[in-house]
């Protein structure tokens, strides 16, 4: 068959049978990761269908859906909103990060991979999914919760410390000196710094050269910077997506408000695409040996998600009810921890570190909207049972107190 012929039918195929899944899992309201998922390792290596053609197109698709990802979520946040939460939630960031990231990181230790393995699964398990947990609230109602805000915070926090994470994975997956990596690191600062002044102080005129009435110049202008600004940040070594993400930061106003509407059918394409990459380079066989680390990863740290939820909303003044909601929301993880664990793929770090990651996101991207439901009846179930029996004890104890017979007095 005719190489040409062969692609279009092969990435006509994935293409369709993506839209069929989307569509499956928007008419069960769950999130369609896992399936896309899924369906990478049906057409991977080891998988039914292997691919051929097509798999070196997928693979570019795949990149630009890590930065179309990573554009897309600077344009929801302002720089001032940006600065405004570092101010005000700080501590809940570092409770979150504290409380998540640090299981990654001794899992990965204890499975003897070393210490820059340890530093990509720690970011595995820090980061939830802004997408689905998106998804969630507006599903269930919630957009108007007191809890919300908190929610949104730590979220924007996570969004916000890629900028300083994703540079010091690079430089470490690279495995480049001490002296090399700390000059990344502080380009990569210098670099984000610049963008967040430069956003504060003339966001309104650079939205404006941006800005345009016509979709289809807007487009192309927005496309195009973005893409060479994630390529001259890639050429720095300091990350396609943080240079992504900081285009996203600095427009606002209409400029961004246009943008997002015209690439919101892009970033969904290529996300796709990029979920599909990563399943292809999972072999399937590879996740039966870690599938116990990544149940008992994932059991750990949607606990620690639902205390980091609780203690953030609890700091705010939330009702016991509300500060519950906030944990359960929080527990899934999706797009941002297969990127990470994408990138050490990439490397050729460790084998295993993207099958578990793979198990993973497929358990919690699935348990996150169940947790997100039911961690807060089921919580207050409980604490009401336990405050029962509390009350029937003290009941019974003053019962006892009150029938016991008087002490004879001693002459």
């Amino acid at each position: 068959m005719h190489s040409s012929a062969r692609f279009l039918i092969e990435f006509g195929a994935i293409i369709l049978a993506l839209g069929l899944l989307g569509r499956f899992a928007a008419r069960f309201r769950f999130s369609p990761i896992p399936l896309y998922l899924l369906a990478g390792l049906a057409f991977g290596e080891g998988g039914l269908l292997p691919l051929g053609a097509s798999e070196e197109f997928v693979a570019i698709g795949a990149e630009i859906g890590v930065i179309l990802l990573l554009l897309m979520l600077g344009l929801e946040y302002t720089a001032s909103d940006l600065v405004s939460n570092l101010k005000t939630q700080y501590s809940a960031g570092l409770v979150d990060a504290a409380l998540n990231a640090l299981p990654g990181a001794a899992m990965a230790l204890l499975l003897g991979w070393g210490p820059v393995a340890a530093v990509v699964l720690a970011g595995v398990t820090w980061i939830s999914s802004s997408g689905v947990i998106a998804k969630v609230l507006g599903d269930l109602g919630r957009l108007g919760n007191r809890e919300t805000p908190v929610i949104l915070s730590i979220l924007v926090l996570e969004d916000l410390s890629m900028a300083v994470y994703l540079p010091v994975v690079t430089a470490l997956l690279a495995g480049t000196g001490l002296a090399s990596g700390s000059l990344t690191l502080v380009v990569a600062l210098g670099a984000a710094a610049l963008v967040l002044l430069l956003a504060v102080r003339y966001g309104r005129h650079i939205s404006r050269f941006v800005s345009s009435d016509d979709p289809e110049k807007l487009l192309l202008v927005v496309l195009g910077l973005t893409l060479l600004v994630a390529g001259l940040a890639q050429q720095l070594q300091v990350s396609a997506a943080v240079g992504a993400f900081l285009v996203g930061i600095a427009l606002s106003g209409e400029a961004a408000e246009g943008a997002h509407s015209l690439l919101s059918p892009l970033r969904d394409l290529f996300a796709a695409v990029f979920f599909v990459f990563f399943g292809l380079h999972t072999d399937p066989a590879s996740i039966p040996p870690v599938l116990l680390p990544a149940l008992a990863l994932a059991v750990v740290t949607a606990g620690t998600k639902i205390a980091t939820g609780y203690w953030a909303a609890r700091r705010a003044g939330i009702s016991a009810k509300g500060r519950w909601r906030a944990g359960g929301t929080l527990v899934a993880r999706g797009e941002f921890s297969i990127v990470i664990a994408g990138l050490a793929v990439t490397a050729g770090i460790e084998p295993s570190l993207g099958p578990l990651a793979t198990a993973y996101v497929l358990i919690l991207v699935i348990v996150g909207p169940l947790s997100a439901r039911c961690t807060e009846p089921l919580a207050t179930r409980l604490t009401g049972r336990g405050r029962d029996k509390a009350a029937r004890v003290a009941d019974a104890e003053g019962t006892a107190n009150s029938t016991a017979p008087e002490p004879h007095e001693v002459a």
